[in-house]
């Protein structure tokens, strides 16, 4: 049984459902009322001046019938609220399924099923979603082979180096990807505001020996090193380094710590780009701890505890997760055979909201299909 009362002198309304209470601010009920005076009814959008409401505002009544919770308040507004939508607990991070090197079954799906079916497309959305990554199949082995399931995703995010491009070694690389080298766990273009959101990386052909990408989940690695070290962890979630990108037609900068945390303390963003990274000329004492802590980070990102391999074939592809995940690659031989990845990049907005409204529509058409 649910149970509503007023306390510190109605200013606040508590929730009571089993041993758990709830309190919730005047002001924060107010100026969410689901009435049509307040919030637009077509875009949802706030109609009144939420700062202008009167902060000695109070509850004068508060009722619960059923599964809805009545409120009249001191200026005279009602509101009726859904009990369910006021007491459920906001998505976490900690949600997501966190894993290492041990993952059985990476999230797979089919490119022309996610391109074709909307169920499909939602399923893979789903597991990029949860996983940070998700190994699309039988994808068209042509240039912009990929580039029909992103118009089904968001707009492609163009940059500097324009839309999809060529990953594979060239003379005079203008970037250390486009050569044979290996790549050390990263997270790309930190120096760009926004960051990308989400690497689309096609493969166009793997012959050469070498070559399989490297994955590390960042959510883990910075959860093993709050455990671990948390006096690191402390230090890569305050200290801010500069990234740094520069060429002949291009200067760009950015900052941001390597462990990104949420208002919850929980990380939603991780950086690592030993290529770019410029740290400020800091208090001595400040920076030899910051490099202890991320001398920490990098060998936990480095390490085969967390490190899964996926070598890419042709006609496949692997989208990331560039808040969450550090991807790599080991060195490459030419000698034998060719290794030619086309990349792209989609912004997080797009993609999320893609997912979202695919998860609307879709539940309420499987419950008409019920209905019916």
């Amino acid at each position: 049984m649910i149970q509503a009362s007023l306390v510190a002198n109605n200013r606040r309304l508590a929730i009571v459902q089993g041993e758990h209470t709830k309190e919730f601010a005047t002001l924060w009920l107010r100026e969410r009322s689901p009435n049509p005076d307040t919030l637009d009814p077509q875009t949802g959008q706030r109609l009144i001046e939420a700062a202008a409401l009167p902060l000695d505002l109070r509850i004068e009544q508060a009722d619960v019938e059923g599964e809805t919770l009545h409120i009249r308040f001191s200026d005279g507004h009602r509101a009726d609220f859904e009990l369910d939508a006021l007491l459920q607990t906001p998505s976490s991070v900690a949600a997501k399924p966190l894993w290492d090197a041990d993952l059985a079954e990476p999230p797979q799906a089919d490119f022309a099923a996610a391109l074709n079916d909307d169920d499909a497309l939602l399923d893979m959305l789903e597991g990029l979603h949860h996983y940070g990554f998700v190994l699309v199949s039988d994808v068209p082995t042509t240039e912009n082979g990929m580039q029909a399931l992103i118009e089904r995703v968001g707009p492609l995010r163009r940059t500097n180096w324009g839309g999809i491009a060529d990953v594979k070694a060239v003379a005079n690389a203008y970037d250390l990807t486009m050569t044979q080298r290996g790549l050390e766990p990263h997270t790309d273009n930190p120096y760009r505001d926004p960051i990308p959101g989400y690497i689309w990386l096609q493969c166009l052909t793997n012959a050469a020996e070498g070559g399989d990408n490297t994955l590390v989940d960042g959510y883990r690695a910075a959860q093993l090193l709050r455990e671990r070290d948390p006096a690191a962890f402390e230090c890569l979630t305050r200290v801010s380094p500069t990234f740094r990108y520069c060429d002949d037609n291009t200067h760009l900068e950015s900052e941001g710590p390597l462990i990104e945390l949420n208002s919850q303390g929980e990380p939603v963003r991780v950086r690592y780009s030993n290529r770019t990274e410029r740290v400020p000329a800091l208090p001595a004492a400040e920076l030899e701890a910051y490099y202890a802590a991320r001398q920490a980070f990098y060998e936990l990102i480095t390490g085969d505890e967390l490190t899964l391999h996926i070598k890419l074939d042709s006609g496949q592809m692997l989208i990331m997760d560039n808040y969450r995940l550090f991807h790599g690659r080991r060195a490459y031989q030419l000698a034998g055979g060719v290794r030619h990845m086309r990349q792209g990049y989609v912004d997080r907005d797009s993609t999320a909201s893609r997912r979202l409204v695919l998860r609307r529509q879709l539940s309420q058409t499987h419950q008409n299909e019920d209905v019916a």
